[in-house]
């Protein structure tokens, strides 16, 4: 059986630590309706945060971690 292959679009927008968390740039789908949004609500999603346990377990998988 071949080995899977590594998403690569995935792994150009996510970050592995060294302890194994997943980091990611910045929430999806924030690159429009910006005027809606508050400033607050804005600067939030610019920092980066952790993927929770669900979506970590399946972004491993993809990833062949």
């Amino acid at each position: 059986m071949p080995k899977q292959k590594t998403n690569k679009s995935i792994l150009k927008r996510i970050k592995v630590t060294s302890t194994g968390k997943i980091l990611r740039k910045h929430q999806f789908g924030s690159g429009h309706l910006k005027r809606n949004k508050g400033k607050s609500a804005l600067n939030r999603q610019k920092k980066t945060s952790i993927f929770f346990k669900g979506e970590a377990k399946t972004l491993r998988k993809v990833l062949g971690l």
